[in-house]
């Protein structure tokens, strides 16, 4: 059941649940602080973009559950199109906010936003086997989906809403099994769809 939505801010809700549950306060440091001990590390500049994804995009308290999917699906967005842009240029995929971030709605975005970029892929690689295009175009999105979701998963557990029997955790645990069967299916389909090609080719001859 998704629990009611706060209009407290981000940075309030922090400290309010420090208050109310001591043990939660180092959860509670401000995004500043946080920032701040992010770009002093090796992993800086990273762990700097998902707080300030974090704090751009999540309009309402992180217990209400539909903010973890969206900063799933943002940071998901944000590593595919690292993906893509060197050879589809930057920002080849529109990371638009939605309404409905359920894990079938937000895995849907996901996969119809990356794989809708396989003809233009493909067009980049005109002289390899059509079959090994298909697999490295699946390869390169699906692992950029994969950084995108542990990024994610990295941010919300600091955020101590990972834990056991957490709604959230089971909502992007989902997303994530969807997105990769959905990945999955897509392979399967080109794969195919190549062999028929095949088998017509050899008929026609």
């Amino acid at each position: 059941m998704v629990s009611p939505i706060s209009n407290t801010p981000l940075s309030d809700t922090g400290s309010a649940a420090s208050k109310a549950n001591p043990k939660t306060a180092p959860q509670g440091a401000s995004l500043e602080e946080a920032q701040k001990t992010a770009a002093a590390s090796p992993q800086g500049q990273r762990a700097q973009l998902g707080a300030q994804i974090l704090q751009a995009s999540l309009d309402v308290s992180i217990s209400a559950g539909n903010d973890g999917m969206a900063l799933l699906y943002r940071t998901a967005i944000e590593h595919i199109n690292e993906q893509l842009a060197p050879e589809l240029g930057p920002n080849a995929l529109q990371g638009a906010m939605q309404q409905d971030n359920s894990a079938e709605a937000t895995a849907g975005r996901i996969l119809s936003q990356s794989t809708a970029f396989f003809d233009a892929y493909a067009r980049q690689h005109p002289n390899e086997e059509p079959e090994e295009v298909v697999r490295n175009f699946v390869n390169l999105i699906r692992g950029g989906f994969e950084q995108g979701y542990n990024e994610a998963s990295s941010i919300l557990s600091g955020l101590g809403v990972m834990g056991e029997g957490s709604s959230i955790a089971a909502e992007i645990g989902k997303t994530f099994e969807l997105v990769q069967k959905g990945y999955d299916e897509f392979l399967q389909t080109k794969l195919q769809a190549l062999q028929e090609e095949k088998v017509d080719e050899k008929g026609a001859d």
